[in-house]
Formats: C-alpha cells, sequence, structure tokens
C-alpha cells in the first residue's frame, strides 16, 4: 500500500491487524507531501509511480491506495492499468457512512484536493441511499499530523473554523475522508459533538482486502512470520520517528524507497 505519508499507517494497521499472516508493504511518500494542494495530474502521476513500483519491485499480489488524495486522482487509472487488484479507501468508508447515519445527514471532510475532485459526491450518489451530503475541506489538518501535533490549542481553534459548515449542517455521521485523520479523532470528535459518529475507512477498508484476497485465492495461509516492510522516499529517520509514534514498534527497521522500476507513460 502506498500514501503521501503517514496518514495511510491507519490503514497499516487495521491490515496488519485483520491479516496478520499477510506480508505487507508500505511506502510513505514523504518525499512529496502534501498531496492535498497539489494537482491532480501530479497527485496521478506519484500515484502511479509508486502503485507500479509495489508491482515491479516489491512484487506485491494487491495494492491498497491508502491516501484519499491519491485515490480520488488515480484509482480508476490503476485498477485499469495494474496486473493485480486495486482497492481504495473512498468507496469502504462512503458505505459505512450511509449506512450508519439516522437522520439522513452526513458529513465528508478531507483534502482540498480531495474534496475538489467530486469523488466523494460520486460515490456517495452511487450507494443510492438518500442522504444530505455535505462535504468540507480541511487544510492544515494534515501538516498537524505529520508534524505530530495531534491536541493542543492551535489544531483545536484550526478544527472548529473548519469543521463550522458540518456543525451547521446537523450531520449526525462524519466520515473522516483522510487518512490522516483519524489521528485528530478526539479533537474532530470534541467540536462535533458526542452524539456524532466519526466513521474512518481504514477498518472498512482492511475488511475488503481480506475479502477480495479470500475471493482472488490469495489469501495466504502459513508459510511463516509474515513480514512488514515499511518504506520512505523523504527522511527515513523522520518516518521511522513519527510513524513509530503513530503505528507502533513495525516502524524501527524503516528503509529508504529507492525504485527500481518505472511505470509506463501516462496513457
Amino acid at each position: 500500500m502506498f500514501d503521501s505519508g503517514f496518514g495511510g499507517l491507519t490503514v497499516a494497521r487495521a491490515v496488519i491487524d485483520l491479516l496478520p499472516d499477510e506480508d505487507l508493504v508500505y511506502i510513505g511518500d514523504t518525499g512529496r507531501y502534501p498531496y492535498g494542494p497539489r494537482a491532480q495530474v501530479d497527485v496521478r502521476g506519484f500515484a502511479r509511480e509508486l502503485a507500479w513500483s509495489l508491482v515491479e519491485d516489491f512484487g506485491v499480489k494487491l495494492v491498497v491506495v491508502a491516501c484519499n488524495t491519491a485515490a480520488a486522482a488515480a484509482l480508476d487509472v490503476l485498477a485499469a492499468e495494474l496486473p493485480v487488484p486495486v482497492v481504495g479507501v473512498i468507496e469502504p468508508g462512503v458505505r459505512a457512512m450511509v449506512s450508519s447515519t439516522r437522520n439522513g445527514a452526513v458529513g465528508v471532510i478531507g483534502t482540498v484536493g480531495t474534496i475538489g475532485s467530486g469523488a466523494y459526491q460520486r460515490a456517495t450518489d452511487a450507494t443510492g441511499v438518500a442522504v444530505r451530503l455535505t462535504c468540507c475541506a480541511c487544510p492544515g489538518f494534515v501538516e498537524f499530523v505529520e508534524r505530530g501535533e495531534t491536541a493542543g490549542e492551535q489544531v483545536t481553534i484550526l478544527a472548529e473554523r473548519l469543521l463550522a459548515p458540518v456543525v451547521e449542517a446537523k450531520v449526525d455521521t462524519l466520515l473522516l475522508g483522510c487518512t490522516h485523520y483519524p489521528f485528530l479523532a478526539r479533537v474532530i470528535g470534541d467540536v462535533m459533538g458526542r452524539d456524532v459518529l466519526l466513521v474512518s475507512s481504514a477498518d472498512e477498508t482492511a475488511f475488503e482486502v481480506r475479502d477480495l484476497l479470500v475471493a482472488r485465492g490469495l489469501l495466504r495461509a502459513g508459510g511463516g512470520p509474515a513480514r512488514h516492510r515499511f518504506v520512505s522516499s523523504g527522511d527515513v529517520a523522520l518516518f521511522a520517528s513519527l510513524g513509530r509514534r503513530l503505528l507502533g514498534p513495525e516502524l524501527d527497521a524503516a528503509e529508504a524507497w529507492v525504485p527500481a522500476a518505472s511505470s509506463p507513460e501516462e496513457p
């Protein structure tokens, strides 16, 4: 799986916990994060490079796009061109959101790029469930998480300002449409109130990975302990240090990403 940086570690944690026998490779593109403010064409190029590296350099049997911004920009392209199954984080989260609401008012928060892409709006419409959707971009959240600042006055003040539209919409279910945002769940929950259910796509994505591996006959059974590799395109020491705090000791042996393959030209 890959993400722009650290946010996808929430998905990695869910997959490791649900599928402890599976080997896992995680590329954090910390050398180019954050993706949120970038043009979609740039994000799509990064996503193709990372996904093809997972396939050709690491020999993976399935790719998880553990980044909402990258999934919005490139999931369809990757699903069409990669020789392995591809799972994103958008659809699993949306399905959990629309099935959880009690009053039909739901919200999605994400990066500027993700919200601006319309991906969550389209995915919600595709469910066929009649809900009132409020989408809200939250610039700055990712940067707080990437700095390891997940609590405190500054992030609370920012959350109160950015979340005002979904508070005013009286949503009862809020989808955290960025894999970084679960690290801010306590602050977001305090601002939204105890009656609002926060939905993270990490667990739902892990369930989809399991179901797809079972359906394709690809589930690993035995064969020794699973190997978890964490790779960074940026400062490996920083990636390991912050990653340990966010995920756990699996980050102790973080590696530098040195891709040996190149993705095909953009069609």
